[in-house]
């Protein structure tokens, strides 16, 4: 399982390298995105539910998970 951290993320949107990340995973690689930017993680998971794409939540304090594969 592939790992991308956007904790922190300043610079620009977290969902910036989650995307990425998924354009360049081969098909069947298994995610998983960390976040502590509530908006993005919202984004993403109406994204990977608008692609049919099956995700698995996580929160732990600040940060959100995502796992699912590609």
């Amino acid at each position: 399982m592939k790992t991308i951290d956007t904790c922190g993320q300043k610079n620009y949107s977290p969902l910036i390298p989650a995307v990425k990340a998924m354009c360049e995973a081969p098909k069947g690689e298994k995610l998983e995105i960390i976040m502590d930017d509530a908006t993005a993680f919202n984004d993403l998971k109406e994204y990977l539910a608008e692609q049919q794409i099956g995700f698995r939540e996580i929160y732990d304090g600040e940060q959100m998970t995502l796992q699912f594969t590609v």
